[in-house]
């Protein structure tokens, strides 16, 4: 599947990250660690955020920790972070706060 691979402008991702002040820029990737009530409040999160991938055809790194769920994006294939990433983040959040009711 083509797509545009062009990179987020540094004022891109600053706009981001403000208006989305749960996650991080570190490492190349934005990460966010998000906290659910209970265990399976976060692998049902985990599923939504799965098939929103799916969807997308752009999978980010989870790390499962009990309660604690990480996700990290980064576009392997355009060395970097693109509208792909951001786009699936805030999904992301949204279906947070849809799954945990708050």
């Amino acid at each position: 599947m083509a797509y545009d691979k062009t990179l987020l402008s540094p004022e891109a991702l600053q706009s981001f990250l403000s208006e989305h002040p749960g996650w991080k820029h570190e490492g190349g990737m934005i990460r966010r660690t998000y906290e659910a009530p209970a265990f399976l409040t976060g692998i049902a999160f985990v599923q939504k955020v799965a098939e929103a991938a799916e969807a997308a055809d752009h999978h980010p790194d989870i790390d499962i920790r009990w309660r604690k769920v990480t996700l990290a994006l980064v576009t392997h294939d355009a060395g970097g972070l693109t509208w792909r990433d951001t786009k699936l983040a805030a999904e992301a959040d949204r279906l947070f706060t849809e799954v945990v009711g708050r």
